[in-house]
């Protein structure tokens, strides 16, 4: 795991950089919530970041997927079946993780964009990393209660559907911080700006929600940005959101 993979943006709270895509550990003295887990091929980083962290995957509270793209589920169900890890996504999302149903860009989609700058290499890497594997949940649980969890962090998960239909953010308000994961993200290897913005629009299930979905972001209170793909963004998140409407 490279030195900056790591960032600690607030106590008991790290974004972790993985294979094009992150995923974040809270802490609460020995407990930890994972929110998201890569790809498939992001498992032994996963597992090196809680131990660079000072802690054992039997550590885990649980596991929280913002949504059941291959780039944030690879590792859920091995976390699951290992270690008996609870997972828990928003109910509309529990199909789409057992593969009821893939709402997830395809090979033809991604080729017809390959004439645009990092979209092949990208696609080569995502490939490599587990991005067409199996990676369908047997037990995936939906959210136990509305508002927050009580779990490291006190996530507070906020349905923001149009990316899948069960997307969801987590804001954690003691903390000032809203985890995005592809909902709004700060960067992208197929995207040629930086900063907060939508994901290429190949990428989402209905495009229309997704810009509808910043609403839900924007009434937010946090200055913190953790999203599902690019760096920690620091600003208001209102700001952020305004931005991300002005890219389209």
């Amino acid at each position: 795991m490279r030195e900056d993979a790591i960032v600690q943006v607030a106590s008991g709270v790290h974004l972790v950089h993985g294979s094009d895509t992150n995923w974040v550990v809270l802490s609460d003295g020995d407990a930890v919530t994972l929110v998201d887990t890569g790809y498939p091929g992001d498992r032994a980083a996963v597992l090196a970041s809680l131990r660079v962290l000072g802690h054992a995957p039997e550590a885990l509270t649980a596991v929280l997927i913002t949504h059941a793209h291959n780039d944030h589920l690879g590792s859920a169900e091995y976390l699951n079946r290992a270690f008996g890890v609870p997972v828990h996504l928003h109910e509309a999302e529990l199909p789409h993780a057992r593969r009821e149903f893939l709402h997830q860009v395809s090979v033809g989609q991604v080729m017809r964009q390959a004439w645009r700058p990092g979209v092949l290499p990208w696609s080569v890497r995502a490939l490599r990393a587990g991005g067409k594997a199996d990676v369908r949940m047997t037990r995936p649980l939906p959210f136990p209660a509305p508002g927050a969890l009580d779990l490291p962090g006190r996530p507070v998960p906020v349905h923001t559907p149009g990316h899948t239909a069960g997307h969801c953010v987590f804001h954690l308000p003691d903390a000032g911080v809203v985890i995005s994961g592809d909902a709004l993200v700060s960067g992208h290897p197929t995207s040629r700006v930086g900063g907060p913005q939508l994901l290429p629009a190949m990428f989402d299930a209905e495009r229309e929600q997704s810009l509808a979905a910043l609403g839900h972001i924007e009434g937010l209170t946090a200055d913190v940005l953790l999203p599902g793909h690019g760096p920690v963004h620091r600003g208001p998140v209102r700001a952020a959101v305004q931005r991300a409407r002005e890219l389209g």
